[in-house]
């Protein structure tokens, strides 16, 4: 079954990348999908018209960033700064998702109420929601990984999937999408155990989800003609 995935463009900000084993995973689940990985600290210049026409060709972009004191690296700020304008955004951007990426060294719990860094991961990306509002982006909830290095065999594989369906999985992320991108996911990588059993599974949930959104939608149109009348 073949998903109709958007166009996603990787926006990578980080300075050292070759020594970060995050990174290198990340790129290797990258390189399984459409999506462009574009790592904007290795460019030898920056061409300001190039990068807006890769922004401008995108559905869904993605800023991916490690958590430096609690900010995104100068680089990414530093190319913000150059690619932005306040017109270009709100001409080419709108209506694009937008997506952020943010590795961090801290675990989930120090980003909660009373955790040890004071505030939520959500509000040290303030920011980047404040630039998705202006350009009337759909922003999409945050990818947050974090202390890689702790995480089992096990983890680390449901990270590369999970990876992989916030680059390419269509919007809205119902049951239904989700449902789908799985399936395709498992018609892919016939390598996985049990893959036809949970091939039959899948599709027909998909079935069912299809027979019930026909019967909401028949029972909407009854209500709205009993409205009309």
């Amino acid at each position: 079954m073949e998903i109709n995935s958007p166009k996603t463009l990787i926006v990578v900000a980080h300075p050292h990348i070759a020594d970060s084993t995050t990174q290198q995973f990340l790129q290797a689940a990258v390189h399984q999908t459409s999506a462009i990985w574009h790592h904007i600290d290795g460019l030898n210049s920056l061409d300001v018209q190039q990068e807006r026409q890769l922004l401008a060709a995108a559905d869904r972009i993605i800023f991916q960033f490690p958590l430096y004191w609690y900010a995104a690296p100068a680089s990414l700020k530093k190319w913000q700064e150059q690619v932005l304008s306040t017109n270009f955004i709100q001409q080419q951007l709108g209506h694009k998702q937008l997506g952020l990426v943010v590795t961090t060294g801290l675990p989930q719990k120090a980003f909660q109420t009373g955790g040890s860094a004071s505030f939520t991961l959500d509000q040290l990306l303030a920011p980047f929601y404040a630039f998705g509002q202006q350009a009337q982006m759909q922003c999409l909830p945050k990818f947050a990984i974090y202390q890689f290095s702790y995480l089992t065999e096990r983890q680390q594989q449901q990270l590369f999937m999970d990876y992989q369906r916030y680059l390419t999985q269509p919007s809205p992320d119902n049951l239904l999408n989700r449902s789908n991108w799985y399936l395709n996911y498992l018609q892919q990588h016939p390598q996985l155990p049990q893959q036809a059993l949970l091939i039959d599974y899948l599709t027909q949930q998909i079935l069912t989800l299809d027979n019930l959104q026909t019967t909401w939608n028949l029972i909407k149109e009854a209500e709205d003609d009993r409205l009309d009348i």
